[in-house]
């Protein structure tokens, strides 16, 4: 019997409310629900459908924080044309 294992996912909210969880260790894995209860039990089934389709080890990175960091959104950049 194989060794259950921990995987991280990142959830967060889009503008339209709903949740989307992404797991980070598997490329293209993720999916949306409309509460936290219901993003967990579908990243669940992405998961195995994932691994699956890759036919993959998955190998969890160690997990260290998340962070949130202020930042100025970028604002429309000017280009300078420069003729010859």
């Amino acid at each position: 019997m194989e060794e259950e294992q921990k995987i991280t996912i990142l959830i967060e909210q889009d503008e339209d409310g709903l949740y989307v969880a992404t797991v980070p260790d598997i490329q293209g894995c993720h999916t949306q629900g409309k509460s936290v209860s219901e993003v967990l039990e579908r990243i669940k089934e992405a998961i195995e459908v994932c691994i699956e389709g890759d036919n993959e080890e998955v190998k969890p990175l160690k997990f260290v924080g998340v962070q949130q960091i202020p930042f100025m959104p970028f604002k429309t950049l000017k280009t300078k044309v420069i003729s010859n």
